[in-house]
């Protein structure tokens, strides 16, 4: 038996944790000892809705082993696999096979996501139903990276996952509007001399994919939120009844296009950092409930990817390792609490992807549990568990630190070292 002493449940009273055979067994105090872990704030582990393991064919950015470590150590416990591999996760075979490295790493649960179109083509619908009925039991389906641009085909998605209980995780990114795109469309851009990412770009397809998913009754999940106008369609689409659910970034919650004027290209993602009044509007959003989860959008890559110029630069930040963080601070300091962080983190995010041994901290549940010292400060490296530094946040101080992680009742992240299967 593995007792958690004196830790501080949902921020909220002191007591113990005692697991035994990987389950919760009490939420009470005891006699029996255990591993101290006063001023620990204890959440169900925390569920990230959006990662890039990168593997299969882009090992040199990421592998399933080096993001489940990157994961544990930012206090995951399940990470969703997104499908832009290569091969692309579009068919049963490449989704067992994410599932099977993930098990091989064995420190947290990988479920992978399976491609809406063939190849992330957008031309034809990817053999949704094969994934779902594999061993992986994929119920997201994505082609983040790229959107599903054709209405008709969105259309027939969003009925396919409906009849299985799935949902479609759009990235919303008109691409005729987002040619030659490298930041956010505003007058730095026209300063900087950088092609802009103008706003609507992303507002008209969540419209339209809202109105689609009225239309069949299906879930549709919009990913990493970025424009106060879209987070206006959120609310009004919420209004209406329609099934929709939708993500923050960390690095939308803090960062903005201001960093770009420094040309560094770890400032460079899909879709871009936009302007401080947009990143007002996505805290507050998520403050208010309107914004669902937070996803990391951990997009790792190579140095020879980032280490170039800017308009040669690949998109994307790294995210898992400072993502508790980064919500520690925006929720606290919007007058939420410790269990709001869990809904948002945890116990939503899990909802939405299906996975129901996750997002949970009582007795009789899977003691997937996240151990957080509220109190700490640490200012970010680039240095992380992930194969990759492309970190935005590096030299930045944050709030809070992950102490331990437990996975299916065992230490996968203990005492600030993760804990190899």
């Amino acid at each position: 038996m593995i007792v958690l002493k004196s830790v501080s449940l949902f921020g909220e009273k002191q007591t113990d944790i005692s697991i035994a055979d990987g389950i919760v067994v009490s939420l009470e105090p005891t006699s029996e000892k255990g591993i101290d872990c006063s001023g620990l704030v204890a959440l169900p582990g925390l569920v990230d809705l959006h990662t890039h393991l990168r593997q299969p064919g882009f090992e040199a950015s990421e592998t399933v082993l080096s993001g489940s470590k990157s994961g544990v150590a930012g206090g995951y416990t399940a990470l969703f696999a997104m499908a832009n591999t290569n091969p692309v996760a579009d068919s049963a075979s490449v989704v067992e096979q994410v599932l099977t490295l993930g098990e091989a790493a064995g420190l947290l649960q990988v479920q992978p996501i399976g491609a809406v179109t063939k190849g992330l083509a957008g031309a034809e619908l990817a053999g949704l139903g094969g994934m779902a009925r594999s061993r992986a039991k994929v119920r997201v389906f994505s082609d983040d990276g790229m959107c599903v641009f054709d209405p008709a085909l969105m259309l027939q998605a969003l009925t396919f996952v409906k009849s299985m209980g799935g949902v479609i995780a759009q990235h919303a990114q008109e691409p005729r509007l987002t040619e030659g795109a490298q930041m956010n469309d505003s007058d730095l851009a026209t300063e900087l001399g950088l092609t802009g990412w103008p706003s609507v770009a992303e507002e008209s397809i969540i419209a339209r994919d809202a109105l689609l998913a009225e239309k069949t009754g299906a879930r549709l999940h919009i990913c990493h939120l970025t424009t106060a106008g879209a987070v206006d369609v959120i609310r009004w689409a919420k209004k209406r009844g329609i099934q929709i659910t939708a993500e923050v970034t960390p690095h939308h919650l803090m960062l903005t296009e201001e960093l770009v004027r420094s040309y560094d290209p770890v400032y460079k993602v899909n879709p871009p950092l936009r302007s401080a009044e947009d990143t007002a509007a996505l805290r507050e959003a998520l403050v208010d409930g309107t914004i669902d989860i937070v996803g990391t959008d951990h997009a790792p890559h190579s140095i020879e990817k980032k280490d170039c110029e800017w308009e040669n630069a690949a998109f994307g930040m790294v995210g898992l390792e400072h993502a508790a963080s980064v919500v520690q601070k925006v929720m606290l300091e919007g007058g939420r609490n410790w269990r709001d962080i869990a809904q948002v983190m945890s116990s939503k995010p899990a909802e939405i992807g299906g996975l129901t041994n996750q997002g949970r901290l009582d007795v009789d549940t899977e003691a997937n549990i996240t151990l957080i010292d509220p109190s700490a400060t640490r200012t970010v490296t680039s240095q992380t568990h992930s194969a990759s530094t492309n970190n935005p946040f590096a030299g930045v101080a944050l709030p809070g630190a992950v102490v331990h992680t437990l996975f299916r009742g065992n230490f996968s992240f203990k005492d600030g070292e993760v804990v190899e299967k």
